[in-house]
């Protein structure tokens, strides 16, 4: 089987090596980027791009694992320059009309949104390419396969490429050189029962390499989903101990904190390499997150059963 080179772009998002990738795909006519990243980290695209010999009107196709604006938001502009933008048919409504998404961000960022995101435009409907499960794109011989994956967001793909794996949230936080994994677990739409059965679809295919968005390329994907499975049990038996008395936001924010900091101390996590984490996946959306799953998902299970 031929397989194509995969180069790592690190966005440097606010300045941190290894927090955010794009995932560069050349091919005869040009090249297809798996995730592009927010408006703000546009510059550092560009540069790597530029590193191989590329301009933004040579990107054909991005394909987004989801919505979310670490992950989509500088799809607009792309799409601008002539690339197909490839989503989940729930994250359409809002990468055609991005208002209420950015409105719902506002309210967790307030003056920060510029700094961190940047811009946002909206796709045009024309270049639009809406993906349903198992869906196989075909781009000069390269076929990419959607796979469905709720969990983190209701609006998230992974895509198989070959032997490779582009995991977007759903595989978990992992920075390189280490064997440490955390969820990212915003709201709104956490669900740990959905991540299971997603995991339990991963678990089904045949991909030797995993490409998680946060960050690089790792060559052991059965022991990453061997370690992700693992900390989804755990955050399951956390949630289980910490959230029947439904503590205040601040308060699971301090314990999840404290539990995140443990668990990578325990796997040998440079202390250089904890801000990288918090970056890509900071412990305070994980707590918003967490509640809201609690009452909305947990709550209305245990009354209704």
């Amino acid at each position: 089987m031929n397989q194509h080179q995969i180069f790592t772009l690190d966005l440097n998002f606010m300045g941190i090596s290894g927090a955010i990738a794009s995932y560069l795909i050349p091919h005869s006519a040009g090249a297809v980027l798996v995730e592009c990243g927010p408006g703000s980290t546009l510059p550092a695209l560009l540069e790597g791009l530029r590193q191989h010999g590329l301009s933004p009107s040579d990107i054909s196709d991005v394909f987004l694992t989801h919505i979310h604006l670490d992950h989509a938001g500088a799809a607009g502009w792309l799409a601008r320059q002539g690339a197909r933008i490839h989503v989940h048919p729930v994250g359409v409504p809002h990468i055609q009309n991005p208002e209420k998404l950015l409105s719902s961000a506002a309210r967790i960022y307030g003056d920060k949104m510029g700094t961190l995101w940047g811009e946002f435009l909206p796709v045009p409907p024309e270049k639009l390419s809406v993906l349903q499960d198992n869906n196989v794109i075909t781009i000069d011989g390269m076929s990419f396969q959607a796979t469905d994956t709720p969990g983190h967001a209701d609006h998230h793909h992974v895509y198989l490429l070959e032997d490779t794996l582009f995991s977007g949230d759903i595989g978990g936080v992992r920075l390189t050189g280490t064997q440490h994994i955390r969820l990212p677990m915003p709201p709104p739409e956490l669900n740990l029962i959905k991540w299971r059965q997603s995991l339990d679809r991963l678990k089904e295919m045949k991909f030797t390499r995993i490409a998680p968005t946060h960050f690089g390329i790792f060559p052991d994907a059965q022991q990453h989903l061997s370690i992700l499975e693992k900390e989804l049990d755990d955050i399951n038996a956390w949630v289980e101990a910490m959230m029947p008395g439904d503590p205040p936001v601040d308060e699971i924010n301090h314990l999840l904190i404290d539990w995140y900091q443990q668990r990578a101390v325990q796997a040998g996590v440079p202390i250089e390499q904890l801000q990288g984490y918090e970056s890509a996946n900071p412990s305070w959306m994980s707590g918003y997150g967490i509640q809201r799953y609690w009452r909305k998902v947990r709550q209305v299970e245990t009354t209704q059963g």
